[in-house]
C-alpha cells in the first residue's frame, strides 16, 4: 500500500495483517489448493502461497504476514477507522496442461481496525468468511454458527496508535443515516425505468483537529417505492459497498431497532405529526442508506466538537439527488447541487451529563446560504466543497493521462447527448423550485448518532452521596431502646411502684396480711400507716425518688429546662405537671394489679396518623399554634422519622421563617439521606439564598430518586435557567418529561390510542373511495347535522371521548407538577417562577391547571380578590372542577362573604373528583351553616366529617349542633369524643358547661368552665351565654330552694 504524502522526516506505524489459517473450507472439488489475498483501502498489500489442507486438523495453514504504514498524522489515524482489511479466499486447481489452471472466489472476509484505536497493540480474530453465492441472513447465522467457515486473522502494530493517556480524552463517534421518508413525488421513478438513473447522497462534517474537519459522505442512497414499512431490526451498512459481498456489507452486531417517537430526540413528536409520520414510512416513496461511519476523535477533535456544540446546536447534513449514476460526483466546480436540502440536527443534547447518543427525523429544507449561516453559524455548504475536491480530482487525473477532450464547437462536455453548460444552467434556474420540493413533500430524514463516552460525564451516584454528607453529614443512629422522655416515664413507673412496695410492707408489719379495712377506721388506718413511713424513713426516701424521676419527666418530656418567672404560667404548667402524673400513676398501679392490660403510656392513645391529620388540620384553619404543637409532639415521639421533621420545614415555610424552616429540612436529611422532598426543598433554598452549587448537588441527589423525580428535574431546569445554561436547562426539563410520561394515566393511552386507531380507520376509507387523506381530528363542541341517528350516535360517543380525553389531560405538565409541590410547602417564590414557564410553554398557558395553581398562590399571599378572578377564569373553562369550586369558597369564606362561600362549597362537594382537602371544606360548610342558624344542615355536615376523617372540630361542630337543636346527650357524647382528642380546646369546655348548667350539674359546669378559660376561651358570643345561662341556672335553683323551704 502506498504511504501518504508527507514530509520526510514524518513517522510511520507499521501494520502488520496476519492471515494464520482457513478453517471448514470447502472448495469445488474434496481437494484443492488454496491462497489468500489481502486488501487494505484499494491495495492489494499481498497474496499467500497456496496451500493445501492439513488432514489432521482440516484447515489450510496459510501463515502469510503483509504490511502498510499508517501515518502519526491525525488524519490517518481517523481514516483508520473507516477502513477495512479485507482477506479473499480463492481455491487453486491445476490441470494437466498449466494454461488450463483455475482459480474461484471462496469466499471473503472483512475486518476492521478498531481495537487498534482503543490503545492495543495487537488482536486476533476468527473473521466469519462469506461466500458470494449466498447471503447470510441473521437465522442463519444462529442456526450454522458452528459450520460457518472463518479465517484466524491477527493485526499487530509496532506501536499502540493511541497512548493510553490520550485514550482517555479520545473518543469515537459513529454517524448513521438511515432513511430519508416522504421525497418529492417527481424522484418516482416512471414504470420500466432503471433504478440507477439517480445518485443520493448525504454529507455532514466533524471535527479532525483543532482546526480542521473531516467530511462523512454516504453514497448509493437507494430509491424505495412505497407500500411496506422498512424492515425492523435491520442490520446497519458499512460504507463503500462496492468492495464487499453483499454478506459483508452490513456492520456485525449493529441493528436499527424500533423506538417510540416519544423516546427520539428529532422533530416531528408532536400528536399532530404521527399519522403523517406513519403514512410516510408505509405508502410513500422513501431513499434509504442505513449506512454507519466511524469517526475517531483525538483530545483536540473531543475538546473542539464540544466546544462547538456549545457555540451552536444545530449541525447541517446536506442531502441530494444527482442525474449522474456515478456517486453523487459533479462534473464542474460551478455546478449547482442538484436537489440540495438540509437537514438541522440538535447536536445540543449530546452536551446532556451522561449521553451518548441521539436519533430522531429531521425536517429537510432547501439548502440556502442564508439559512446554513443563521441556523448552524456555518458559511460554506458541505456538498459544494465536496464537489470542487471531486472535480480537482478528476482535472487531475485526467490531465495526467491526457484523456480530456473537449468539442470544437461547444465548450462543455456532454453527457447521453446533452451539454453540461445547459444542464448547469437549468439547475441554477431551477434549484429553488427543486428545493421547495422538499417543504412540500414534508421530507424528513432519519439520522443517528453516537458516542463512545459522553461528552459531559455524568457524576454518578455515590459521588452525589458524598456531597450530600459532605454538607449535611448524616446524625449518628440512636442507640437501641427508648428515648429519653420514654426513659423518664418509665422511670417514674419503677418508682412508684417502689413507694406501693413500701407502703405494702408497712401495712403488712402493722396489721399482717389478713388485714380487712372493713374491720377498722379508714382514715385512722392512714394516719397510722403515714406515721409509722415517717418514723422508719421509708416516706423520706420515696419522696427524694419521686423527686428525681418527677424532674426526668419535666426536662425530658416536658422539655423545661429553664425555670418560670411568670407566676401565672408557673400556676398553668404545674397544673399540666400534676394532671400528667396522677395519670401516669393510675397507669403504673394498674400495671401493678392488672394481669393483662394494653394501654399506652403517651397522650391520650392517639396515633401518629392522627396526630399528623390534627397538625395539618390546625395548620389549615391557621390555628399555628396548636399545629406547632402536634409536630412536635410527632418528633418526640419518633425522632428517626424524617418526615416529622420536613413537616415543621413546611410548617416554617407557611409562616415565613425559612431559616428555621431550613434547619428541620437540614435535619430530615441528616436523619435520612435519601429523603427525597427534603433533599428538593434544600435544594430550593439554597436556590432563593443564590447558593447555586450547593443547590445543584441537593437537586442533582433527588433526581436519581423516583417519587418526584419530575419535581427534581424540573427545579434542576429551571437552576439552569437561572445561569442561562440553555443546554443543560433543555436536558433537565426533558428529563422531567420523560418521567411525567412514564407516570401518565393509563386512561388517558386508552383515549390517545383509541383516536388514533379511528384516524387511521378513516384514512384507509377515504382511500378507498377514492378521497383525498387528511388527518382526523378530535370532533368540537359544535352543532352536527347528519341525517342518520346512527351518524349522531357515533358524533356523540367521540365528543364524549374528546372531552374525557380533555378532562384527564387537563394541561398536565412538568411546571404544573412542580408548582404543586412547591405550594404544599409554601415556596411561594419559586412557585412563582415555575408558573411563568408553564404560561410561556407550548403545552401550558392559561389552563385551568395553572389558573388553579395561580389562585392558590394568590390565596397564600392573601390577595382574595386576585384570586376570585383566576377561579372565575378557571370555572369558565371548566365549571364542574370541585377544587375550582373549594377554592372559590375559601377566598369568599376569607372575606367574609358566608353566603356565597356556601353555594360554593355546596358545588365543590357535589362534582367528582373531590377537592384535594375535603375535610376543610366540611369543616368551614358546616360553620357557615351554624353560624346562619342552620343547625340541622350542620349536623349533617359536620356528621359527614366526623365519618370520614374525625377530629376534635370535626367532633366540637357536631356536638354544638346537637346542642343548638336541644340534643343534648348526642352532644354530650358528640363533645366528650372531642374533649377525648384535644382536651384543651377552650370551645369544647366552654359548650360541655352549657350542657351541664341545662342539666343542673351547676359545680360541674363551673370547673367546665374554668378550663375554658383556663385554655383562653377568647368568643365573646360564648363568654356572654355562659353568663346567661349560669345567671339562670342559680336563678332557677335558688327559686327551688326558697319553694322547698316554704313548703
Amino acid at each position: 500500500m502506498e504511504a501518504p504524502h508527507g514530509p520526510a522526516e514524518e513517522l510511520h506505524h507499521t501494520v502488520t495483517v496476519t492471515v494464520q489459517r482457513g478453517n471448514k473450507l470447502q472448495g469445488r472439488k474434496p481437494e484443492f489448493q488454496s491462497f489468500v489475498k489481502v486488501e487494505v483501502d484499494e491495495t492489494v498489500l499481498g497474496e499467500s502461497e497456496k496451500r493445501v489442507r492439513d488432514p489432521s486438523e482440516n484447515c489450510f495453514k496459510y501463515d502469510f504476514s503483509c504490511s502498510f504504514q499508517c501515518s502519526r498524522d491525525p488524519q490517518a489515524i481517523a481514516e483508520l477507522a473507516r477502513k477495512l482489511i479485507i482477506v479473499t479466499v480463492l481455491d487453486f486447481l491445476p490441470e494437466e496442461k498449466k494454461a488450463d489452471a483455475r482459480t474461484a472466489v471462496l469466499g471473503q472476509a472483512v475486518l476492521d481496525f478498531l481495537p487498534l484505536l482503543h490503545g492495543q497493540t495487537s488482536f486476533s480474530s476468527k473473521v466469519p468468511l462469506y461466500s458470494a453465492a449466498a447471503i447470510q441472513t441473521k437465522s442463519q447465522d444462529n442456526d450454522n454458527k458452528a459450520l460457518t467457515p472463518c479465517v484466524d486473522m491477527v493485526v499487530h502494530v509496532s506501536e499502540a496508535l493511541v497512548s493510553a493517556e490520550a485514550l482517555s480524552s479520545s473518543n469515537l463517534l459513529k454517524v448513521t443515516v438511515e432513511t430519508a421518508f416522504s421525497v418529492p413525488d417527481s424522484w418516482t421513478l416512471p414504470s420500466g425505468s432503471s433504478p440507477t438513473a439517480s445518485s443520493y447522497t448525504a454529507a455532514l462534517e466533524v471535527p479532525l483537529t483543532t482546526e480542521k474537519n473531516q467530511m462523512l459522505v454516504f453514497f448509493d442512497g437507494t430509491l424505495k417505492a412505497g407500500g411496506l414499512r422498512e424492515e425492523r431490526g435491520r442490520q446497519k451498512k458499512r460504507p463503500f459497498l462496492s468492495q464487499l459481498l453483499p454478506s459483508n456489507t452490513v456492520v456485525p452486531g449493529a441493528f436499527i431497532e424500533p423506538e417510540s417517537v416519544e423516546n427520539e430526540d428529532g422533530e416531528l413528536r408532536g400528536q399532530g405529526d404521527l399519522l403523517f409520520r406513519k403514512e410516510a414510512e408505509t405508502k410513500k416513496t422513501r431513499v434509504s442508506w442505513d449506512v454507519e461511519m466511524c469517526c475517531f476523535l483525538n483530545q483536540e477533535a473531543t475538546n473542539r466538537l464540544r466546544k462547538s456544540i456549545t457555540k451552536c446546536k444545530l449541525w447541517p447534513v446536506e442531502i441530494m439527488r444527482s442525474m449522474d449514476s456515478s456517486k453523487g460526483q459533479l462534473l464542474e466546480e460551478t455546478t449547482e447541487i442538484p436537489f440540495h436540502g438540509v437537514a438541522f440536527v440538535d447536536m445540543g443534547r449530546l452536551l446532556f451529563p451522561g449521553a451518548t447518543r441521539i436519533r430522531g427525523a429531521y425536517c429537510v429544507q432547501p439548502f440556502s446560504e442564508s439559512l446554513l449561516s443563521n441556523k448552524a453559524k456555518r458559511s460554506v455548504s458541505v456538498l459544494n466543497k465536496y464537489a470542487k475536491a471531486v472535480a480537482t480530482a478528476a482535472r487531475t487525473t485526467s490531465a495526467k493521462k491526457g484523456a480530456v477532450k473537449r468539442s470544437a464547437k461547444k465548450p462543455g462536455l456532454k453527457t447521453n447527448g446533452t451539454d453540461v453548460t445547459e444542464i448547469t444552467s437549468e439547475m441554477e434556474q431551477a434549484v429553488n423550485t427543486q428545493g421547495n420540493l422538499y417543504l412540500e413533500a414534508r421530507t424528513y430524514v432519519m439520522i443517528e448518532i453516537s458516542l463512545e463516552k459522553p461528552l459531559i460525564p455524568k457524576t454518578p451516584p455515590e459521588e452525589l452521596s458524598r456531597r450530600v454528607m459532605a454538607l449535611i453529614p448524616p446524625k449518628p443512629p440512636l442507640a437501641e431502646g427508648p428515648t429519653k422522655a420514654q426513659s423518664a416515664v418509665q422511670n417514674f413507673s419503677r418508682q412508684v411502684a417502689k413507694v406501693v412496695s413500701h407502703v405494702c410492707e408497712q401495712v403488712e408489719e402493722l396489721y399482717g396480711k389478713d388485714c380487712s379495712l372493713s374491720e377498722m377506721n379508714r382514715e385512722h388506718m392512714k394516719a397510722e400507716v403515714m406515721g409509722e413511713l415517717n418514723m422508719s424513713g421509708r416516706y423520706f426516701t420515696f419522696k427524694e425518688q419521686l423527686k428525681n424521676a418527677i424532674i426526668r419527666i419535666v426536662r425530658d418530656k416536658m422539655q423545661r429546662t429553664e425555670s418560670i418567672t411568670n407566676p401565672r404560667e408557673l400556676q398553668e404548667f404545674v397544673s399540666k405537671l400534676y394532671i400528667y402524673l396522677v395519670d401516669e400513676t393510675h397507669v403504673a398501679l394498674n400495671k401493678i394489679y392488672t394481669d393483662e392490660i394494653d394501654v399506652e403510656t403517651e397522650g391520650f392513645h392517639l396515633s401518629q396518623a392522627q396526630l399528623r391529620h390534627f397538625a395539618k388540620e390546625a395548620q389549615s384553619v391557621g390555628d399555628y399554634n396548636q399545629a406547632l404543637q402536634y409536630y412536635e409532639e410527632l418528633l418526640v415521639r419518633n425522632p428517626t422519622d424524617p418526615l416529622h421533621k420536613y413537616d415543621l420545614g413546611s410548617y416554617y415555610m407557611l409562616t415565613g421563617d425559612y431559616m428555621k424552616a431550613g434547619e428541620y429540612y437540614r435535619y430530615a436529611v441528616a436523619t435520612d439521606q435519601s429523603h427525597q422532598p427534603s433533599l428538593i426543598m434544600c435544594g430550593v433554598l439554597a436556590f432563593m439564598s443564590e447558593q447555586y452549587t450547593n443547590a445543584q448537588t441537593f437537586l442533582k441527589q433527588a433526581a436519581t430518586m423516583e417519587s418526584y423525580g419530575v419535581e427534581a428535574w424540573t427545579l434542576l431546569g429551571l437552576l439552569y435557567q437561572s445561569q442561562e445554561d440553555a443546554i443543560q436547562c433543555e436536558g433537565a426539563f426533558l428529563e422531567a418529561n420523560k418521567l411525567l410520561r412514564a407516570k401518565e394515566d393509563p386512561k388517558l393511552k386508552e383515549v390517545r390510542k383509541f383516536w388514533s386507531e379511528l384516524a387511521e380507520r378513516g384514512a384507509e376509507e377515504r382511500a378507498k373511495m377514492g378521497t383525498k387523506t387528511t388527518p382526523l381530528t378530535p370532533p368540537q363542541q359544535t352543532e352536527h347535522h347528519q341525517e342518520s341517528d346512527d351518524g349522531n350516535e357515533e358524533w356523540s360517543q367521540d365528543a364524549k371521548n374528546h372531552e374525557e380525553e380533555q378532562r384527564i389531560l387537563n394541561r398536565v405538565t412538568i411546571y404544573t407538577e412542580t408548582v404543586s409541590f412547591l405550594l404544599q410547602n409554601s415556596a411561594v417564590q419559586m412557585a412563582e417562577r415555575a408558573l411563568a414557564l408553564e404560561l410561556l410553554s407550548s403545552d401550558g398557558g392559561r389552563s385551568v391547571r395553572y389558573l388553579l395553581h395561580l389562585a392558590r398562590l394568590q390565596l397564600l399571599r392573601k390577595n382574595y380578590s386576585s384570586a376570585l378572578v383566576s377561579l372565575e377564569e378557571a370555572l369558565n373553562h371548566d365549571d364542574e372542577n370541585a377544587e375550582a369550586w373549594a377554592l372559590k369558597g375559601h377566598c369568599l369564606f376569607l372575606q367574609g362573604s358566608l353566603s356565597s362561600a356556601k353555594d360554593s362549597y355546596e358545588c365543590s362537594l357535589s362534582f367528582q373528583p373531590p377537592p384535594q382537602n375535603p375535610h376543610l371544606v366540611l369543616l368551614r360548610l358546616g360553620d357557615i351553616c351554624q353560624q346562619e342558624g342552620q343547625f340541622e344542615q350542620a349536623k349533617l355536615v359536620h356528621l359527614q366529617a366526623c365519618e370520614q376523617s374525625p377530629s376534635c372540630l370535626t367532633w366540637l361542630g357536631l356536638g354544638a349542633a346537637c346542642y343548638r337543636l336541644e340534643e343534648l346527650s348526642l352532644a354530650e357524647a358528640a363533645l366528650t369524643e372531642a374533649n377525648h382528642l384535644n382536651n384543651q380546646n377552650a370551645q369544647v369546655w366552654a359548650y360541655l358547661s352549657f350542657i351541664a348548667l341545662k342539666s343542673g350539674r351547676i359545680k360541674e359546669a363551673e370547673q367546665f368552665y374554668k378550663y375554658a378559660v383556663k385554655f383562653k376561651l377568647h368568643n365573646e358570643e360564648l363568654i356572654r351565654e355562659y353568663t346567661q345561662i349560669h345567671d339562670q341556672a342559680r336563678f332557677s335553683y335558688l327559686d327551688d330552694c326558697f319553694k322547698g323551704a316554704a313548703i
